[in-house]
């Protein structure tokens, strides 16, 4: 534990220190194994290093009967690899002060290791060792399935987590997006060994990989690590092809009961890809509209002025098949019919007249500043580079970045305000017992947990 606490210790130093260079990133492209990406910012200001992977498909490579096989793996790639068991390999990672996690994304699949310099050869070799021969020993997959049918168990009673399942596995019907990425308690239940297997043998390839490393580490070294760590990966993955989707159920009002005295509330249409040409513009809008904390539209009119919810915000979904605008807050059940009044009433304001002067110059503000804050360590920077890499965005994308938001006129966000925003399209998912609503869709289960639960 105190070994882990230097390494945090570290990582807070170290927010300042690349804080105060003031300079954009040093974004270096370096060697990878063939098909694999990687790109590479040296800081030696401390003795931590930083790397973010992943590995394109995520959730797509569920078996179809079977949601959950890459959250069980996400659990799993610690509890043992090569030669080492669970409590071996685990006890090398805390005494060694090395964090690794795991993540089975949409889109990805997503890891990450921060180390000290000092012990980087062997988190590389614990990391190679988890990606290229995981144990799954059974009973570690035991336990992992229990903590994760647990985790199940409580989400079924949470209602922020109720809101987010009902919306996407409502609005993606029919589409992988709409499976339940934690899988259900029968699914967890049947995933065999063989599945996980089946699982990595089919993702972990190197032509479906990026990586993105930061911190106290060389070019040279740098390169050594990429390959020793993903060399021995298989060169291709299976492929997954998978078709766009719209968001479905546009201008109904879909309900799931819940007794709380509070209803939560998703409120989304159809958005915009971050391959598309206006999705600087619409992030701009997005910002003014709900994504800029107090001094957003939503928070002015829903909040400061009516005290409606503590907090609304709006959001679009990076995905790559779909684009999504979403809103979201909570209110008292009395109180919702005003708040969706309102979330409708901004929605169409913005569409018609777009922003006004003052707030499209403190939306480019607030956004080319954030940029800064959000590479004040070097794990936020490895994960940002990996974003930008999933994204298709060249390694000097970074450089550019504000330079594009500052270069926007007010006809670009009145414009892209008008294309994306469609008041009565709105498909609207509510969580709880809500006065005075009219509902399209009363739902007796959550979507995908096991039966669809509509009734119309």
């Amino acid at each position: 534990m105190t070994r882990l606490l230097a390494l945090l210790l570290c990582l807070v130093i170290s927010a300042p220190a690349l804080a105060a260079k003031g300079k954009v990133l040093d974004v270096q492209v370096i060697k990878a194994p063939p098909g694999a990406e990687a790109w590479l910012v040296e800081d030696h200001t401390v003795p931590v290093i930083s790397m973010s992977f992943s590995f394109e498909g995520g959730i797509a490579y569920d078996p179809d009967d079977k949601p959950g096989v890459g959250r069980l793996i996400s659990t799993l790639l610690d509890e043992g690899a090569g030669d080492m068991k669970s409590q071996e390999y685990q006890g090398k990672l805390e005494e060694n002060a090395i964090s690794m996690s795991y993540t089975a994304g949409r889109d990805a699949f997503y890891g990450s290791v921060v180390t000290l310099s000092a012990n980087r050869a062997l988190a590389f070799d614990l990391l190679a060792l988890a990606l290229n021969k995981p144990r799954f020993d059974q009973d570690a997959i035991e336990r992992m399935k229990n903590a994760n049918s647990a985790q199940i168990r409580k989400d079924l009673g949470d209602p922020s987590w109720l809101v987010a399942r009902t919306f996407n596995g409502m609005l993606f019907e029919g589409h992988y997006y709409a499976r339940p990425g934690f899988g259900t308690l029968d699914s967890m239940n049947a995933i065999t060994r063989k599945d996980l297997q089946d699982f990595v043998a089919a993702q972990f390839a190197r032509n479906v990989l990026k990586i993105a490393i930061a911190g106290d580490i060389s070019k040279a070294d740098a390169e050594k690590a990429v390959e020793s760590v993903f060399g021995p990966l298989r060169e291709k993955a299976e492929p997954v092809e998978l078709p766009d989707v719209q968001p479905g159920y546009g201008g109904k009002i879909i309900m799931l009961p819940l007794d709380t005295p509070q209803t939560f509330i998703s409120a989304g249409e159809n958005g915009i890809k971050r391959s598309d040409k206006d999705w600087h513009a619409a992030t701009v809008m997005n910002s003014i509209l709900g994504g800029s904390g107090f001094d957003a539209r939503l928070m002015k009119e829903i909040r400061a002025k009516r005290g409606l919810t503590y907090g609304v915000y709006s959001a679009l979904s990076n995905m790559k098949y779909a684009g999504v605008i979403q809103a979201n807050m909570s209110a008292s059940n009395d109180k919702v019919e005003e708040a969706l009044r309102l979330l409708k009433e901004s929605w169409e304001e913005m569409a018609k007249d777009g922003p006004t002067v003052e707030e499209f110059q403190n939306a480019k503000s607030y956004l080319t500043g954030a940029l800064a804050l959000e590479l004040t360590s070097t794990g936020d920077i490895a994960s940002i580079m990996n974003s930008f890499q999933r994204d298709g965005l060249g390694p000097d994308y970074i450089n550019k970045r504000n330079g594009i938001i500052n270069a926007l006129t007010m006809d670009d966000i009145k414009r892209v305000a008008a294309r994306l925003l469609k008041a009565d399209q709105l498909a609207i998912v509510l969580v709880g017992k809500p006065r005075n609503i009219n509902v399209d869709i009363l739902l007796d289960k959550p979507p995908g947990m096991g039966g669809d639960g509509k009734t119309p």
